[in-house]
């Protein structure tokens, strides 16, 4: 039986790869949004079109026929190349309207720094549009990697860090944050030697160069640290803290976001700075994007 391309379409691959993943029509039914009779009909349709079956169905449940499992890896690189195109789409239309997506996982705050390098590099282009992505912590280069955003706030060490330039915006202690009852809590200020033995909030596991500065590990002569807690947000690492999980350190422009009822924020002797950078792919020539890291050098050195 012959057969085109042209006969099989995204949403055919997008519905046979969630029922591949999740071997379960309507678990896969759920995860799409679609009712279960529409998407075994969906299903029956491409295995006509494609002359065998892709499920085996039977009472125990649902498994794939090899013909299944021949298509499936097909299926993964057909859908990923699609999504790249519709990246790539909007990256080209994004840049033919002068639009800027600046990332961030949490807002860089400090005393105005965004409204500052907003009304620099607006100077330089006037038409230009900025557009700001709050980026989940678990993607140490807030969007960048990925190409959900031109340029971003991260902190170093920056995964990949040959993907990728920076200018450094802020140069910071590291303080440390704890429960307000916590009995150090009482002392104006700490070494960190003080905190080796106490539990401490950490990043993900997907973000270990992060994980690791957060946790001090180059200050800690080798002694693993203890884990009282996974944080992945502000409002989170707040909970965690108040519900006595654990300690954790936080840059001082970030102090004020965690510094409220029930949590303290002390200086802490022994540690390096941290830095905060606006970053850009290192591919990514764009004077919109040069422009933009130029003002943000320029309010940074300003600051410092």
């Amino acid at each position: 039986m012959g057969m085109t391309t042209s006969d099989v379409h995204g949403r055919d691959l997008r519905y046979f790869l969630a029922v591949a993943e999740e071997l379960h029509f309507t678990r896969a039914a759920e995860r799409l949004y679609v009712s279960q009779p529409a998407l075994s009909k969906q299903i029956r349709a491409l295995e006509r079109q494609l002359g065998a079956p892709l499920f085996d169905r039977d009472r125990r449940g649902v498994a794939l026929t090899p013909v299944g499992t021949a298509l499936l890896p097909h299926a993964r690189a057909a859908l990923a190349a699609w999504e790249e195109g519709r990246e790539a789409v909007r990256r080209a239309r994004e840049a033919a309207d002068g639009t800027l997506v600046v990332g961030m996982s949490t807002s860089p705050g400090r005393g105005g720094l965004l409204p500052a390098i907003r009304s620099r590099f607006t100077e330089a282009h006037p038409s230009a549009r900025l557009k700001l992505r709050q980026v989940a912590w678990d993607d140490p280069t807030a969007g960048l990697a990925e190409g959900r955003s031109d340029v971003a706030f991260v902190w170093l060490p920056l995964a990949g860090a040959d993907r990728f330039r920076w200018v450094v915006v802020a140069t910071e202690p590291r303080l440390v944050a704890l429960p307000a009852a916590h009995p150090l809590a009482a002392r104006e200020s700490l070494d960190f030697a003080d905190l080796l033995d106490e539990p401490f909030l950490a990043l993900p596991d997907g973000v270990p160069e992060l994980r690791d500065h957060w946790l001090a590990l180059d200050a800690r002569g080798g002694r693993p640290p203890v884990i009282g807690a996974e944080i992945g947000g502000v409002d989170e690492t707040y909970e965690a803290l108040v519900g006595g999980l654990g300690v954790c350190l936080v840059a001082a422009g970030n102090a004020p976001l965690l510094a409220r009822e029930g949590v303290v924020v002390r200086p802490v002797r022994g540690l390096t700075p941290s830095h905060l950078v606006l970053a850009w792919r290192a591919d990514d020539t764009r004077a919109l994007v040069r422009d933009y890291a130029r003002a943000a050098a320029e309010v940074g050195l300003r600051e410092a």
